[in-house]
């Protein structure tokens, strides 16, 4: 059908645009050579702008079809529309039973199908990788719902929080309405947990755990929602409902952690199905989350490769700061015992317990106060971000985090989660505040926030492609976060200080040993003593952090890749620029335009930028 109308659209746009007929021609009595001459001249002046405008059709049709795709996907799949900032589907839970696992399947075939109708040869440069993109995207769903099957053994899967959370307390229209809305979201509730329950087969000990200790945070977004709905100007018989409906829900919540606590105990060590990938399954998730030029396993290979660089220079600096911290002490001939004395030394300066989210909260202006004044990246000092307690539903991830607003809300504040230590044993405690020291914690917002994550989804959410700034892409996205630490400190932050650039190839090492962890972790079987003995004494994390990370890489498979993948990417674009443009190469254009193409694969981007 598309083809179709494409065709139909050529031939259209060459009519408008043709000679005057031989007969008209005639009429006028203008028939000399000369005028001949002209007709030919005019007729190959008109020839290029009849394709042009032929294919500009071509692009708005599949424009057109993409945004049909959008609607369509925000109709079975609410939860991410929420997370794009979109609300009109907010009421409706998808509940992934039987019958919605197939309608999904049916609906990624159906548009699988229009897709692959499409010519992309006859697409401009931004159509053509949104459908790749698209592509990519519905071919990766249906794969994870026949052959991973992650809903089958992932019992972390099954979360309603953050949807929940984001109708309560985002601005997208007044609170009654929005209370309204989480009124018939709730309802669904128990069949989702139903749902779930029915689909777990044989799941992982360490995804049963997750679940179970992420329950109380699901369970205090529900209280939250009621305790606003009991204060609210909602009628008397609407603020009953919602209790009912939330004690229905709380329930529901309970029963499912308690099915998940017995099957936890009827687990046994052989019988169990191991988080472990395996080689098969890991290279195609790979394929399709990180979309690189290469495979899991050359990135793992470059990640080596990476790695003996970084210890090369860690080396050199360690001497070079020797005597300045540790002088009269006997260096050792181990490469790592006197890297890991060094780092162990600096890591004393840190900020106290209590002041860790504040010197948090502090950093960030200065950062973008230095982003702007050394012409790095341009920054709207009015765009909100604020830094919070990580919410209880997220826990047992990560340690510090961004919640940012979808492209279709892009006024929304964004959220830096920051894991306080509150609650932290004082050995613990002491342990993260090494970890996250005087230099690394400034690396770490550098990351996270300036300019870093916060700085490149504000950028995404501008891309004249909203396909690309939607379905990002997760190495495009911890790339040029890791990217930003290097370019900062390439800038002069830090005053070019050795302890600086020590502690950031330190922190650039935990990116490489990321890749070479998950990867040795799901593919090559490697156990935890030996993942603990890379994270500690050869990656120089303390324990606490290679702890965090061993739980990390069992709840998760791929995304750990995505920072030094991503990065390796984009660093080897700026020199690939750098070369092709000499003495006309901006690095503030380079970035710029780097990042107006949303959250597009790296590659994409290449694509995009070498073809403008």
């Amino acid at each position: 059908m598309i083809k179709t109308k494409l065709a139909l659209a050529a031939v259209m746009a060459a009519l408008a645009f043709a000679p005057a007929s031989a007969a008209t021609q005639k009429k006028s009595g203008k028939t000399s050579k000369t005028s001949k001459k002209s007709t030919v001249k005019h007729t190959a002046a008109k020839a290029a702008p009849a394709a042009v405008l032929a294919e500009r059709w071509q692009d708005r049709q599949f424009d057109l079809l993409s945004n049909q795709f959008l609607n369509a996907q925000w109709r079975i799949d609410s939860e991410s529309a929420i997370y794009a900032g979109k609300y009109d589907t907010a009421a409706t839970l998808f509940i992934p039973d039987q019958a919605g696992i197939a309608s999904e399947l049916a609906f990624i075939d159906e548009w699988l199908d229009r897709f692959g109708k499409v010519n992309a040869k006859q697409l401009a440069a931004k159509q053509r990788t949104d459908l790749q993109l698209l592509q990519n995207k519905l071919e990766g769903d249906r794969w994870r719902l026949t052959t991973l099957r992650e809903y089958e053994w992932n019992p972390a899967s099954y979360n309603v929080a953050g949807p929940l959370d984001l109708i309560l307390n985002t601005e997208y229209a007044a609170r009654p309405q929005r209370l309204r809305t989480l009124l018939k979201r709730i309802t669904s509730i128990p069949a989702y947990y139903a749902a779930a329950r029915a689909n777990i087969v044989n799941p992982t000990r360490e995804h049963t755990r997750l679940a179970i200790k992420q329950a109380p945070g699901v369970k205090a977004v529900l209280v939250e929602a009621n305790k606003t709905a009991q204060t609210s100007i909602l009628n008397a018989a609407e603020k009953q409902q919602f209790a009912l409906r939330v004690d229905a829900a709380l329930a529901a919540v309970d029963n499912y952690v308690a099915y998940l606590t017995e099957r936890e105990k009827l687990m046994t060590t052989n019988g169990r199905r191991s988080f472990r990938l395996g080689k098969e399954l890991y290279e195609k998730k790979f394929a399709y989350d990180i979309q690189s030029g290469s495979t899991a396993e050359q990135t793992y290979q470059k990640a080596l490769a990476a790695r003996e660089e970084l210890l090369a220079n860690m080396d050199r600096l360690s001497d070079e700061l020797w005597d300045k911290y540790l002088p009269g002490v006997a260096r050792p001939a181990d490469r790592y015992a006197k890297i890991g004395m060094m780092i162990d030394k600096l890591s004393e300066r840190h900020v106290g317990r209590e002041n860790f989210v504040a010197e948090i909260r502090r950093q960030i202006p200065e950062l973008q106060a230095w982003v702007i004044q050394h012409d790095l990246l341009t920054l709207d000092p009015a765009k909100q971000l604020e830094v919070r307690a990580t919410p209880a539903y997220q826990a047992g991830v990560a340690g510090a985090s961004i919640d940012a607003p979808g492209p279709y809300r892009p006024q929304d504040r964004t959220y830096y989660n920051v894991t306080p230590l509150d609650g932290a044993t004082p050995e613990a405690a002491e342990s993260s505040l090494r970890e996250y020291n005087h230099w690394i914690l400034q690396i770490l917002n550098i990351h996270e926030a300036i300019p870093g994550h916060y700085a490149q989804l504000i950028y995404a959410n501008k891309s004249p492609s909203i396909v690309k700034s939607i379905f990002g892409n997760g190495a495009m996205v911890e790339g040029w976060a890791v990217y930003g630490e290097r370019m900062m400190l390439e800038s002069g932050y830090g005053d070019n200080a050795p302890e600086m650039w020590l502690m950031y190839s330190k922190w650039n090492l935990r990116s490489v040993t990321n890749t070479i962890l998950d990867y040795s972790v799901h593919v090559l079987g490697m156990t935890e003593d030996q993942a603990i003995d890379l994270l500690t004494r050869q990656a120089f994390q303390t324990r606490s952090e290679a702890t965090e990370k061993w739980h990390r890489v069992q709840v998760s498979s791929v995304q750990l890749t995505s920072y030094f993948s991503g990065y390796s990417e984009i660093m080897a674009l700026r020199e690939e620029r750098k070369q092709a443009l000499g003495s006309n190469f901006n690095l503030k254009q380079f970035h710029e335009q780097f990042l107006s193409y949303g959250s597009a694969p790296v590659r994409v981007i290449r694509e995009l930028m070498i073809n403008k």
